[in-house]
């Protein structure tokens, strides 16, 4: 095991990086922003090192600052968290030629998957069902207008570099189609430095259900079960579950199958999970692979009793997977919200401030993962995540209700947040059944 781990990130997930390195005995240095100098995780480090003002680019996406602060700190790793440099291959790159551990997959598994066009030709070479669509990226609006012609209006847009809905169009027409190449292209390159883009047919109202799966440098492959993830607004998501209620047993023991053995025909290491869309008649297609920890990690967690960040803790120091597959059991069921600072009387606009008051929920089956406290000033240089409130219970009927008794217990004051978008959902009856896509929340909560 690692001697000292350097914690590239901010935030809940710094925190939650921070708590797995100590229960392995595992020293931390924890760098932050001067935005972040208050953070109360800063004090359970073992040294801290502040790499730079506020602002992301000169921060926590600065890879000079974050390298300089490894070599002074004399770390053996560095875990990237999620989102800033967590899915950089260069990154990826730059540790381990430094002769520093990067915890998560090897920085060409990293440049293959996060180029969404490549990993979709690489889920057909394994002959995993992918949404018809475009043979590799679309140079031009000839090219996309031939493609749309041949799979049949409406189709996806999509940015080969993206994530969370950016570089992303909708077209149904020649028309838009067009207009969307632009739009998408010059997103994606504000947003990534990337306009490449690829297509596919739009599956109307699909399933988002994720496959968590863990590999080690011995060629050893499982998978954690499964994740749903419908329930977005604007492609992101808000509230995750696992496993997937109402879904058929042959179905989800193909997409277990198609996980692993697109992760093993890619040599697939450490924490990462593959993505699908499943349509009504629950016929499912790979979309992506996100090689690195995710936000909703905490579910998978609570239903196999597994510690996702100790496991690639522990494989990226080179040992071998803590479990088979055949030791790996998913009971009872989990909910997780993300509780974010933002007004949902005002189009979810960002709230940053201060929180004059907080006090999380707590009892039987419930956790909360989160950084924030009374007093606690929400940067708004950063996305707007304050935490996530998670429960288990061993049915779902009990996780729904354990979680309407969370969300009411939440207090938080001063900014405005999401806990009532939340507390909509967990009383809508189309939720209750468990049976719902990613356009739940346009149809029956955001009218209006």
């Amino acid at each position: 095991m690692f001697n000292r781990v350097l914690i590239a990130n901010r935030g809940e997930i710094a925190l939650r990086v921070l708590r797995a390195c100590r229960e392995l005995d595992v020293q931390t240095v924890m760098v932050y922003s001067k935005a972040d100098e208050d953070a109360v995780y800063l004090r359970h480090a073992d040294e801290t090192i502040c790499i730079g003002p506020g602002v992301s680019g000169e921060s926590y996406l600065s890879i000079p600052n974050i390298i300089s602060a490894a070599e002074i700190a004399d770390v053996d790793a560095i875990h990237p968290g999620y989102g800033f440099l967590a899915e950089n291959s260069h990154f990826a790159e730059i540790c381990r030629s430094s002769n520093i551990e990067f915890i998560g997959p090897s920085a060409e598994i990293v440049s293959m998957m996060g180029d969404k066009a490549r990993a979709r030709e690489e889920a057909e070479r394994a002959g995993i069902p992918v949404v018809p669509g475009s043979s590799g990226t679309i140079s031009d609006e000839e090219e996309g207008l031939a493609v749309a012609r041949e799979i049949g209006y409406p189709v996806l847009i999509k940015a080969s570099a993206g994530g969370g809905g950016r570089g992303m169009r909708l077209a149904h027409n020649d028309i838009s189609l067009v207009n969307g190449i632009h739009a998408a292209r010059a997103e994606a390159e504000a947003a990534f430095g990337d306009g490449t883009l690829y297509m596919e047919k739009w599956v109307d109202k699909p399933r988002h259900v994720e496959v968590q799966i863990l590999g080690d440098s011995y060629g050893n492959i499982i998978h954690l079960g499964e994740r749903d993830c419908s329930v977005q607004r604007r492609n992101q998501k808000v509230l995750e579950e696992a496993p997937c209620a109402d879904l058929p047993r042959d179905v989800r023991k193909k997409l277990h199958r198609s996980a692993v053995k697109l992760a093993k025909s890619v040599g697939f290491e450490n924490a990462g999970t593959v993505e699908f869309i499943l349509d009504e008649d629950d016929r499912f297609y790979f979309i992506e692979v996100n090689a690195r920890i995710q936000v909703e990690h905490p579910v998978t967690e609570m239903i196999t009793g597994i510690d996702l960040v100790k496991e690639q803790l522990r494989i990226a120091s080179g040992d071998k997977l803590s479990h088979s597959q055949d030791q790996v059991k998913v009971k009872g069921h989990a909910i997780e919200c993300r509780i974010n600072a933002e007004d949902p009387d005002d189009d979810y606009r960002p709230c940053p401030g201060l929180v004059t008051s907080f006090i999380p929920p707590g009892g039987s089956g419930v956790r909360v993962d989160t950084h924030v406290y009374s007093g606690y000033r929400v940067p708004s240089l950063y996305d707007s995540l304050l935490g996530k409130v998670i429960v288990f219970k061993p049915t779902r009927a009990e996780a729904v209700a354990t979680m309407r008794r969370a969300l009411d217990e939440f207090v938080i004051e001063g900014i405005k947040t999401n806990l009532s978008l939340h507390r909509r959902i967990l009383r809508n009856s189309v939720f209750a059944k468990g049976r719902y896509n990613t356009a739940f929340l346009k149809e029956y909560l955001l009218k209006g």
